[in-house]
């Protein structure tokens, strides 16, 4: 799907269906350096005559045009406006799902529709989102360092060895990550990541929410430990964990059955 949104061209994968404001959706936000794409195996599994799948490269990332958000508020208040846009704001149930970066875009957003969100699934994420000095300096200064470290930390031991869990890529998971990667324009990453170290509101935001909240990490995610996500599960109200054995950072392509069973069952009316 094409759509404009502030002057410049917006591009979101919506699982080759025509979005229909009557139906239940789910919306899901990618992370720093990504696009689309990383929820491909997600959108495959979900989509669904039954409801709108809505999974958009943020401006400056993949096919949407302009320069990339430099905060996490900016590129939530971007989300609203495309719901709006889109006429899907205030479609019940109503569905956030973000991954790493993506998740504290998806967690503002719900704040700002408060009881407009059904649910919202935070996958590979931490509160706050603190960036390594190395990689942070290594994305303003050095990209192909930066992409290397990034990728070096975000697959599990198994995906390094060629391990592919039912992810359906028929490729090597850290290969095609950088790849998705390698196709964000220039300055899109140092501006992700900084946004990311950045924010500091999360636990403020999520007591606004008025939504459970579904946590979804892997065990063996070095980017934001699997800790992290227990101490949120434990201090975030209304919230639930899903932990994925062995998993790492890159839990859509290395778990892609586990987080869709996570995002679907936030989408079922007993969740």
């Amino acid at each position: 799907m094409l759509s404009e949104l502030n002057g410049a061209p917006v591009f979101a994968d919506t699982g080759g269906r025509v979005l229909v404001s009557s139906l239940p959706t789910l919306v899901f936000i990618h992370g720093a350096q990504n696009d689309h794409f990383v929820w491909k195996s997600l959108v495959t599994r979900l989509a669904s005559p039954d409801r709108n799948i809505l999974a958009p490269d943020l401006p400056g990332h993949g096919r949407s045009g302009g320069a990339p958000l430099a905060s996490i508020a900016a590129m939530a208040d971007w989300i609203v406006a495309l719901l709006g846009k889109v006429s899907l704001r205030g479609t019940a149930p109503l569905v956030l799902a973000g991954h790493s970066m993506g998740s504290l875009i998806a967690l503002e957003a719900a704040a700002r529709l408060s009881g407009q969100v059904d649910h919202l699934v935070m996958l590979g994420t931490a509160l706050p989102m603190p960036v390594a000095p190395v990689l942070l300096d290594a994305a303003r200064d050095d990209v192909p360092k930066a992409m290397a470290l990034i990728n070096r930390w975000a697959h599990s031991p198994a995906a390094w060895r060629g391990g592919n869990r039912g992810g359906g890529h028929g490729l090597w998971l850290p290969a095609l990550n950088l790849r998705i990667m390698e196709r964000q324009p220039r300055g899109t990453l140092f501006t992700d990541l900084a946004a990311c170290n950045d924010y500091g509101s999360g636990l403020e935001t999520a007591a606004r929410v008025g939504c459970p909240i579904t946590l979804v990490a892997g065990t063996a995610d070095r980017m934001t430990p699997i800790k992290a996500a227990r101490r949120l599960a434990a201090e975030l109200p209304d919230a639930s964990l899903v932990e994925i054995a062995g998993a790492g950072h890159a839990l859509m392509a290395e778990a892609p059955a586990a987080c869709a069973a996570a995002v679907g069952a936030a989408l079922s009316p007993s969740a």
